[in-house]
């Protein structure tokens, strides 16, 4: 059963190192969350190590430029796994082709398609129109306001042309501040639905885990998997992917599933227990907000 918890450090003595979802958790899309700042600085003085593990398509360099820019500052975190990062190793490896047509903007996402030192002659990716593509890459929607059904043509194009779509961001949904906007997961779903075949980078899927593990051993930090806690707000996502790894894991309730989890500063007890049992996810431990 899931224990609520008043705060990381109840618990934090029992774990290494962290792997800390952003939006939700370190932040809602605008600014910086100073309760959870202020909880990572205080793991990483007591020694433990934090890794910030999000489901964006940008690389770890974008999304360095983007903590800046909400306010969590370099002392809060030790290094950063994007799914952005593990979906560049696949394209650059030609996993849709060489010739793709691009989903997202362009302005946020041409970082994507900048050359990854990892990958040696890896392919020279061109962004092509539909009618010429070999695949897709998605990053996300163009307007994440629309609703996904609008690529609905388009996707039944390249489904009979047989494509298969690359999805750098799985998470469906995100809040930026008061407002709700669609991901490139949204756009995957869609695709697979009508029959098409997408790839997944981001969490749940063991790709991005396994680059984190890489990011802690570069930083020389060799954890086992049962002195890692995942730590973010979506059960799809960073619950079930923890899940999927056998690490344990802490639900932030005041996120995506708030009204679901009817929570205001803690969850109501019976409200999480029906919204995980309703949604199949068991996570080790649940709380408000990440602090």
């Amino acid at each position: 059963m899931t224990q609520i918890v008043q705060s990381l450090s109840e618990i934090s003595q029992r774990y290494d190192a962290l792997f800390v979802d952003l939006w939700g958790c370190m932040h809602n899309g605008i600014q910086a969350h100073p309760e959870a700042v202020a909880a990572m600085q205080n793991y990483r003085k007591s020694g433990g190590t934090v890794v910030l593990l999000t489901n964006s398509p940008k690389p770890r360099k974008g999304v360095e430029g983007q903590l800046v820019q909400f306010g969590i500052p370099n002392d809060a975190w030790d290094t950063i796994a994007t799914s952005g990062d593990s979906a560049r190793v696949a394209m650059f490896r030609g996993a849709v082709g060489q010739k793709v047509l691009f989903m997202g903007e362009w302005q946020r996402d041409a970082g994507f398609f900048e050359p990854l030192s990892l990958i040696e002659d890896g392919l020279k990716i061109e962004r092509v129109s539909l009618q010429e593509a070999e695949g897709i890459v998605c990053c996300g929607p163009d307007d994440p306001f629309a609703d996904p059904e609008v690529n609905r043509a388009a996707f039944l194009y390249a489904k009979q042309k047989g494509l298969k779509l690359l999805c750098a961001n799985p998470d469906i949904v995100v809040d930026r501040g008061e407002e709700r906007e669609w991901c490139a997961g949204a756009l995957a779903k869609l695709y697979t639905e009508m029959g098409g075949q997408s790839f997944y980078f981001g969490k749940p899927h063991p790709p991005i885990y396994d680059l984190a593990r890489l990011r802690l051993i570069e930083i020389g930090k060799e954890v086992h998997d049962h002195r890692i806690l995942a730590i973010g707000d979506g059960v799809h996502t960073d619950i079930a992917g923890a899940m999927g790894e056998d690490i344990d894991s802490l639900f932030i309730t005041g996120g995506l599933a708030a009204s679901e989890t009817k929570t205001s500063h803690q969850p109501d007890e019976t409200a999480l227990t029906a919204y995980l049992q309703k949604e199949k996810q068991h996570p080790t431990y649940a709380i408000g907000m990440l602090r």
